[in-house]
């Protein structure tokens, strides 16, 4: 083991992972992943993919692809020619990239609280100086340190399905452009909106400030294909490229074929707006059960899109503790102490409402509600 890196220490398996495993046993009913309902998956019928595809293909990404992507994000604001859109193998790719870029042990790194959990995992391996955003006023003590990194998922993000208003989101593009902190938006549930929200990426809002904005198709396409893609600024590009070119040379050629056919499929937008329906419904059928089960014994706000409730216990009830009683009864949720960028005990958690079946979730709810009341 003496022979092992220094950053071993900080090598710890993924809590979801580990969840999602438990999750695979006969009969769970499991609110813990942020797992997509295999209801949405494409269903594209397509024919067979042109032979070439299986030899190598360029670091960057299909160039079709790339030209593709370039064209929505520039439809969004951002400055996102072809030349630069990388595709990436999953979004959790870009964020592996963009923390071996800027992140060095006690590098400032500004985050959400709580935050996307295998994010801070990332970082932290990195070792990265966690500093607590505030959306309000998102410079405050920049001015004596800025951190060199800001990651924010300003539109339903994990885990709280919140989206940021206009105000926070230029905010926040003000404040990174002022003190020269690099600005990592990642925004991979923007299309899953169920009620009106300002969705305008922060990016598209810098005027001098370096950044990353990422996007993925797992929540729109299938999460099997592990695609998701990144856009920066110019001085950032190339060496993301680099890094991708150190880390799998490229992207899975057959995925980024299948997921072109999708984005130029011409029934997308209204296979889009189906599963949009369908998660809505879903939501709203989740929050009845809420309140059935938990209302009193639990406050949450109903997330305008994505596909999470955040809840917080009443009377401070710990969820690791709740959690290892609801393993007794079959039900698995993610307690938000992992979502919490400088750790501790918590009385928060994640419910995901996309996967199971409305019955499964009014039994596992149910289930909850019942070992809440038993104190």
């Amino acid at each position: 083991m003496a022979r092992l890196s220094m950053r071993k220490a900080d090598l710890h398996s993924s809590p979801v992972r580990e969840m999602l495993s438990v999750a695979q046993r006969p009969g769970v009913i499991s609110f813990a992943g942020g797992l997509p309902s295999p209801e949405t998956f494409a269903g594209l019928d397509l024919p067979p993919p042109p032979q070439a595809l299986l030899q190598y293909g360029p670091t960057e990404g299909e160039p079709d692809l790339r030209e593709q992507i370039a064209k929505e994000l520039t439809a969004l604001g951002i400055d996102a020619p072809a030349e630069r859109i990388l595709v990436l193998s999953g979004s959790q790719q870009g964020i592996d990239l963009v923390a071996k870029l800027v992140v060095d042990p006690a590098v400032g790194v500004a985050v959400e609280s709580p935050a996307y959990l295998a994010a801070l995992q990332v970082f932290r391996f990195f070792g990265a100086r966690f500093e607590i955003l505030d959306r309000a006023a998102p410079a405050a003590g920049w001015d004596e340190a800025a951190p060199a990194l800001a990651y924010v998922t300003p539109t339903f993000q994990n885990p709280t399905g919140q989206c940021w208003t206009t105000a926070e989101r230029l905010a926040m593009a003000r404040a990174c452009d002022a003190h020269d902190v690099i600005l990592f938006e990642d925004d991979p549930y923007r299309d899953l909106a169920y009620e009106p929200c300002d969705r305008r990426p922060v990016s598209a809002d810098l005027k001098s400030a370096s950044w990353i904005y990422q996007g993925s198709f797992s929540k729109t396409v299938a999460p099997g294909l592990r695609l998701g893609f990144l856009t920066a600024s110019e001085d950032l590009f190339p060496y993301l490229v680099r890094l991708k070119q150190a880390a799998d040379l490229h992207t899975n050629r057959l995925s980024q074929w299948m997921v072109l056919q999708y984005l130029t499929d011409p029934d997308r937008e209204a296979r889009m707006a189906r599963v949009v329906d369908l998660y809505r419904r879903k939501r709203d059928v989740f929050a009845e059960a809420l309140t059935r089960h938990l209302g009193d014994r639990a406050a949450w706000t109903t997330p305008p899109g994505g596909l999470f409730f955040w809840l917080t216990l009443a009377d401070g009830v710990d969820a690791e503790a709740l959690l290892k009683r609801a393993l007794e009864r079959n039900v698995l949720f993610t307690p938000g102490s992992h979502f919490l960028a400088q750790g501790g005990a918590s009385s928060t958690l994640r419910l995901n409402f996309s996967l199971a079946a409305p019955e499964a979730a009014e039994r596992g709810l149910k289930v909850l509600g019942a070992l809440l009341r038993e104190g």
